[in-house]
């Protein structure tokens, strides 16, 4: 399989050429077994997440260059121009105020676009909302205002995460930090936080994101906060605590700290009865849910994850699909650990259906559906129409 934007396995495999080096020199730096890489290499067998942050610090590369990043179609080059230049003009507002309510729809027709997964509309007004913010947070010095300046860059975080940008990314979570910072916003800084932590998920140092969860919650649980709000702060960070303990390489300790994230997210899940939406992000039950099944993957315990899918519909009905597609391409890595290839094979269609865009970008989608091709061997119209989504070509 081919693509101009390889499949995170292929792009092991390129690396590791450019470099010289044969599979077993490349196991033997990253610790990892041969037979594990090679398949991984062919398309037998998927790269993990925890994989993938090994043989990024064998090659001296962050998780972005292991994985590949993710390309723009050439009329988009202009719209990231433009976003990176907002960026840089954070302390810059515009000499003319936004007009009243503009960043307010602005920001709600962002939320849109991320909840779709509709990447290409995100970008396409990003550039302008971002200038809109910047200059309406100066200009009124709110918590308010400030605080929707923060969720602008924690959705540039988004977007440039989702398409490993990580410069980008780690940009726009420096700059969430420092606009939450400029009026007291405890719940803003809980969030900030949780996107912090994802910068360290993004390279792989997934005990540096854990101290950053760790310390937040500590902060989040003195702050004078209602019940409500600390619960949805200790909540999201739960959510990204338990998915970077499912990523350490020790599966043991991981499975420890995970569950300790499990059980706190589950008690504020509680509290907050249903999900609900929040600076861009969802809590609640459901979501809860979505984060334990990818978490039990990530730990090697894909028949745990499953038996979390007895009646998976009923569980993500009402999620957006930035949540229902990575769930559903959870459970294709739980079934294909498991053996089912064609159970598979249909939730990566129904995660690309929900959210088509996704499947040009999400790195675990792109490797399954180069992991299902290979192990097929047989011309699939599935398969094919997926590779026409992806922009893979079998």
């Amino acid at each position: 399989m081919s693509t101009t934007d390889p499949a995170p396995g292929a792009n092991v495999a390129t690396l590791r050429k450019a470099r010289g080096w044969s599979q077993a020199t490349l196991a033997r730096k990253a610790h990892v077994s041969l037979s594990q890489l090679s398949k991984m290499e062919i398309g037998d067998r998927a790269l993990t997440p925890a994989v993938a942050a090994a043989l990024g610090r064998a090659f001296g590369l962050g998780m972005d260059e292991v994985l590949g990043r993710a390309s723009v179609a050439a009329d988009e080059e202009q719209l990231l121009f433009a976003l990176r230049s907002a960026m840089r003009d954070y302390d810059m507002p515009e000499h003319q105020d936004a007009p009243d309510g503009r960043v307010t729809a602005g920001l709600e027709a962002a939320d849109q676009c991320r909840d779709a997964v509709d990447v290409a509309a995100l970008l396409a007004l990003l550039p302008a909302l971002l200038r809109d913010a910047t200059t309406d947070a100066h200009t009124q010095n709110t918590a308010s205002a400030w605080s929707a300046l923060a969720d602008v860059y924690s959705t540039v975080y988004w977007l440039a995460a989702r398409h490993r940008w990580m410069d980008m990314a780690e940009l726009a979570v420096t700059r969430q930090r420092w606009a939450v910072e400029q009026q007291p916003n405890p719940v803003g800084a809980a969030f900030a936080a949780r996107d912090r932590a994802g910068t360290y998920l993004n390279f792989g140092a997934v005990e540096r994101g854990l101290d950053v969860v760790d310390r937040a919650i500590v902060a989040v649980q003195s702050a004078p906060l209602s019940p409500v709000d600390r619960d949805l702060a200790v909540g999201i960070l739960n959510l990204r605590g338990m998915t970077l303990a499912g990523r350490l390489r020790d599966k043991e300790t991981g499975g420890r700290e995970a569950e300790r994230h499990i059980q706190s997210a589950w008690r504020a899940a509680d509290s907050v009865v249903r999900d609900v939406d929040a600076h861009g992000l969802t809590f609640g039950p459901k979501n809860t849910l979505t984060h334990v099944l990818a978490t039990r993957v990530d730990l090697g315990r894909p028949r745990d994850a499953l038996a979390l899918t007895d009646d998976l519909d009923s569980a993500l009905e009402g999620l957006p699909p930035t949540r229902v597609a990575p769930t559903r391409i959870n459970v294709a890595r739980a079934q294909l650990d498991v053996g089912d290839r064609d159970g598979a094979l249909e939730s990566l269609v129904e995660a690309f259906d929900v959210a088509p865009q996704m499947a040009r970008i999400h790195p675990m989608g792109r490797e399954l559906l180069r992991v299902l091709s290979s192990l097929h061997r047989r011309s699939n119209p599935q398969l094919v129409r997926l590779s026409r989504l992806s922009g893979m070509t079998l």
